[in-house]
């Protein structure tokens, strides 16, 4: 392992600090911090908060820290700031029990603007190894002796006490929100630039073009059939494979719209399509991950004929009810095959698996008549 010559010196501290980016206070979110691995669910990356507290149980699904699955000095507990944020430094703890006595005491550090290539913190010559903690319970301020620009930080342990375990907050201050990173960084160029309008159908139909254009490698548009008006129901699919049923990659749909006039469920699966394709391009881990490993199915709008016809009368002259069923007067969202019903039916009657198995629901004979919605 390499050694170097500069120390910084610890600081003892009480928290909350000023400039904190919210690991203690919960301002980051779970899905913010990711870890290289974990010693099991109870000692995941999101127990790696500053401060975080120990169940009544130790061990349990509740514990004082993120601890990795072994000895390995790759590990590493990384937090997404989803901006571009000037990096300070760091405050550490170790973990919160009664029976363990687990502290890092020393670690480097690296930021990343993507998540995939990382740069170190060095000195000018090698990378800088951080003096962290000499118990458990106090936290330790590092401050870095230049601040960094990033929108990622990792921290990597190198030595420690016990087991590998580590509670973290992030110091530094955001140089763009949010939403103005993701505009310049993370989101399609597209006609409604993340307006948060609502899409009629043309313009939904527009953005689902250009979302496929940005990334056709794991994008593909089809209709599942027309509705009483002729309007396709367009759906898109997001796979790394899209158009290829894999076997045993799971598959799930969300499905918005059954009542055309309810119009949030489309704008929020048009968003999600948008930022699963900037993601992956940007190549998140978690985002990269669920497209190679799942296909996706997103359905907008299963009654654009409602939609549209709420949206050509307005919301001051129309009412609850404009739009919100089909042509015939369907209500689709009560209008689903109901599968679970007849299994449990059989269930109750004993039929389970002998006369009717468990892993094969057959269609009921109502759902193929002529009528069938």
């Amino acid at each position: 392992m390499r050694t170097s010559g500069h120390r910084r010196r610890r600081r003892q501290v009480s928290v909350p600090v000023p400039g904190g980016r919210g690991e203690a206070s919960h301002r980051i979110e779970d899905d913010q911090i990711l870890a290289s691995s974990m010693l099991r669910h109870g000692l995941g990356a999101q127990r790696g908060r500053l401060n975080m507290q120990a169940g009544a149980n130790e061990d349990d699904f509740f514990d004082g820290a993120w601890c990795a699955e072994d000895d390995s000095r790759a590990h590493w507990l990384e937090v997404d700031t989803r901006r571009t944020t000037k990096f300070t430094g760091v405050i550490t703890q170790g973990r919160d029990s009664q029976i363990h006595e687990d502290f890092v005491t020393k670690f480097y550090v690296g930021f990343s603007n993507d998540s995939q290539s990382w740069t170190m913190y060095t000195n000018g010559y090698e990378e800088m190894m951080f003096y962290g903690n000499v118990d458990k319970d106090t936290p330790v301020l590092t401050e870095f002796p230049e601040p960094v620009v990033a929108r990622y930080i990792r921290i990597y342990p190198q030595t420690w006490n016990g087991s590998l375990c580590l509670r973290l907050e992030v110091l530094g201050c955001p140089l763009s929100t949010i939403s103005s990173y993701y505009s310049q960084q993370n989101e399609v160029t597209s006609a409604d630039n993340l307006d948060f309008r609502h899409h009629s159908y043309k313009d939904m139909r527009q953005l689902m073009k250009v979302v496929n254009e940005e990334c056709p490698t794991i994008t593909r548009i089809y209709n599942i059939g027309k509705s009483s008006r002729g309007l396709k129901i367009y759906a898109m699919e997001i796979s790394d494979n899209p158009g290829e049923h894999e076997t045993g990659e799971p598959e799930f749909r969300y499905t918005a719209g059954l009542h055309g006039n309810e119009v949030l469920g489309r704008e929020l699966l048009l968003l999600l399509m948008q930022f699963l394709c900037k993601e992956y391009q940007d190549g998140n881990p978690r985002v990269r991950s669920l497209v190679t490993e799942t296909r996706i199915h997103l359905v907008p709008s299963l009654n654009p004929d409602g939609y549209e016809l709420a949206r050509e009368a307005g919301s001051e002259l129309g009412n609850w009810a404009l739009g919100h069923w089909t042509e015939e007067g369907y209500d689709l969202f009560e209008n689903f095959p109901d599968l679970a019903s007849p299994l449990w039916a059989a269930e109750e009657r004993k039929l389970v698996p002998h006369r009717f198995p468990s892993h094969h629901i057959p269609v009921p004979q109502h759902y193929l008549e002529e009528d069938a919605t």
